[in-house]
């Protein structure tokens, strides 16, 4: 990937990591690996189009609630 050997942000380091992605759809979230261009400095991602592609498709099937192909990891409770 690499597009950019700085950080369009802050001018840091640039380094391609595998990183989670927290995707929220509906009263759904999903949790997906993948290749990023990360900055040492900020902490800033890049994605592939790719990768931004599968994200939207994620959240589209979690709002419809379509999860039957995704592998159930845990429960989340919200505590008040």
């Amino acid at each position: 990937m690499m597009p950019f050997k700085q950080c369009p942000l802050c001018g840091g380091e640039m380094v391609e990591k595998q990183v989670e992605k927290l995707l929220h759809g509906g009263k759904h979230t999903a949790v997906i690996r993948v290749m990023a261009d990360v900055c040492l400095r900020c902490g800033e991602r890049l994605y592939s189009r790719a990768a931004i592609n599968r994200f939207e498709e994620i959240r589209r099937k979690l709002q419809r609630e379509e999860t039957a192909e995704f592998q159930p990891v845990g429960q989340t409770f919200q505590v008040q």
